[in-house]
């Protein structure tokens, strides 16, 4: 099971998940949270770090004076887990309420509906 993280473990990992190389270095965090506006002390990131390995999201490993991290969990599965427990949460794990609230809550811009609709076109095609 995925377990929940906080939102600078979240910070974390959007940048890990958009590095396009497979291994992400400590350096290249903590240069990404500089471009973001986020600086962040290096003890802190550390933690934060090693909660996420905890966690069954990173895997760690040590070459000489630095770590190099690796995904475990992918953001397509984080995504799924955590707009499951939104709906199951928030709507009673009823898909059908969350669509009609974007819907029908004004949340969609028209590209978004038109893509939307388009999905659930191709998706009924495909069954």
């Amino acid at each position: 099971m995925i377990q929940q993280i906080s939102d600078a473990e979240l910070e974390i990992m959007k940048i890990i998940w958009g590095n396009p190389q497979e291994v992400t270095l400590f350096s290249y965090i903590m240069g990404e949270l500089e471009t973001r506006g986020r600086p962040c002390q290096k003890n802190t990131l550390i933690v934060l770090l090693s909660r996420l390995v905890e966690k069954g999201f990173l895997k760690a490993k040590k070459i000489g004076r630095r770590n190099e991290y690796t995904v475990l969990v992918s953001e397509v599965e984080y995504q799924t887990v955590q707009t499951k427990n939104f709906m199951d949460k928030i709507y009673k794990g009823n898909a059908k309420d969350l669509v009609a609230n974007l819907l029908f809550g004004d949340l969609l811009t028209n590209e978004e509906y038109e893509e939307l609709r388009s999905l659930l076109e191709k998706g009924r095609e495909e069954k």
